[in-house]
């Protein structure tokens, strides 16, 4: 039988194609084809003329590929969309070194034709599944930018009120204001504080945190007097400091705003979809945790049990291969390492997420087999990060098989009496 591969080199606004046939005969040059309807339409079109069973691949690299990837699936074509890395590491038996559209759509078309019997087809992801997961990058770029955000504000305080951040240890309200933060765009300098005198401060401080809807109490109050007084400045009060912090503060609480908003977004979408009961039982799954982890991972089920050169790959080690926590081999003759360093070539937010949930088994130490292991492996001697991801690798592991277990024990929907008829 015939075969032919067409590959896709995806860039923003157009991508260039190329195809070949088994035997490396080329049927189609590289060419560039923009993303417009009639485009894409015309290039379904003209891969469906091809002979022989057709397939396309393409990178899965940003999201300039969902689109494409979309029209062509909706015209009946074989689509694959394939990790970047094993496009890059396949070599193509040249010493030269080419980077360019067309040689690299030449080079996933070949990397097709070499893994025919190992491509999988591409399938669109569920819309609520596909805003969780839009939701939960949003809320870790937010996350990234409130930090800096953070010291920024921190360091510019350092200089009008050092010291102060600390005397606050108050976590981040649901609407997303934060008490040092709110405290600092009105009393932007100890000078404000100590110029007012302990009594009128404390009364000042009480109407403040009244009309903030913060607690108020002597002790903190004093303490945020007695540092006032004996703090030293090297930015003086006046106009415009007062800007500066304000201007600097007000965008902090905007993007704190902007987290409690992505955090409860997200939180509503996991709890429509069918595992979310199950995952949020896990010790360690809170409210921010467990929903990402479900947005990194996904329908859990495509993870399924395949062959591949006559070896059986389990879902659950496609699982924490994905992840990039699966430990790797290094063998060769008499020698063979005994701990080696996972691939970490998978997603970087799933892993992420993952370590915050056993660290917060490394914390909670609770009567389970995920710490059980975990404490076996620190007292083995290994090291933080070794312990950290066989723990991961061991919490996906049964990650996989309870929401697998749980999803098959979910009762079907019987069919509508019209659809049934």
């Amino acid at each position: 039988m015939k075969i032919t591969c067409v590959g896709i080199d995806v860039s923003d606004g157009h991508s260039t194609i190329s195809a070949y046939a088994w035997g490396d005969v080329m049927l189609m040059k590289p060419q560039d084809v923009p993303h417009t309807v009639d485009a894409l339409h015309g290039l379904a079109d003209e891969i469906g003329r091809l002979p022989g069973e057709v397939r396309v691949v393409m990178e899965h690299t940003g999201r300039c590929w969902l689109p494409i990837a979309g029209v062509l699936r909706e015209a009946g074509l074989f689509v694959s969309a394939v990790n970047p890395k094993l496009i890059r590491d396949f070599g193509d038996n040249k010493l030269r070194s080419l980077k360019t559209d067309k040689a690299d759509s030449r080079k996933i078309a070949r990397y097709g034709l070499r893994y025919w019997n190992e491509l999988q087809p591409y399938a669109p992801t569920e819309t609520t599944r596909q805003k969780l997961l839009e939701f939960s990058r949003q809320l870790d770029n937010s996350n990234k930018l409130l930090t800096a955000q953070k010291n920024n504000l921190q360091a510019i305080v350092s200089v009008t009120f050092p010291g102060v951040r600390k005397l606050f240890t108050s976590p981040a309200r649901e609407d997303g204001r934060i008490k040092w933060v709110d405290f600092v765009c009105d009393f932007y300098h100890c000078d404000r504080v100590r110029k007012l005198g302990a009594a009128a401060f404390t009364e000042c401080y009480r109407a403040w945190c009244k009309r903030k809807g913060y607690n108020f109490t002597k002790y903190g109050c004093a303490k945020i007097y007695a540092l006032a007084c004996n703090c030293v400045p090297s930015l003086s009060c006046d106009r415009d400091t007062k800007l500066l912090i304000n201007e600097v503060a007000r965008q902090l609480t905007a993007i704190s705003v902007a987290v409690e908003v992505f955090r409860a977004k997200i939180y509503d979408l996991a709890s429509t979809l069918p595992e979310f009961g199950c995952v949020m039982a896990m010790f360690g799954c809170g409210k921010t945790t467990g929903p990402q982890l479900m947005a990194e991972i996904g329908d859990p089920t495509r993870f399924r049990d395949r062959v591949v050169d006559g070896r059986r790959i389990k879902g659950k080690k496609q699982l924490a291969q994905f992840a990039g926590v699966a430990p790797g081999n290094n063998q060769s003759g008499s020698y063979e390492q005994q701990s080696v360093k996972a691939s970490k070539k998978g997603s970087a937010n799933l892993r992420r997420t993952l370590f915050q949930i056993i660290s917060t088994h490394l914390k909670k130490m609770p009567d389970n087999p995920i710490y059980h292991f975990l404490d076996r492996k620190r007292v083995e001697g290994k090291e933080y990060f070794v312990y950290m991801t066989a723990a991961s690798n061991r919490f996906l592991q049964r990650y996989y098989a309870q929401v697998r277990d749980y999803l098959a024990a979910q009762p079907v929907d019987p069919p509508s009496p019209s659809i049934a008829a």
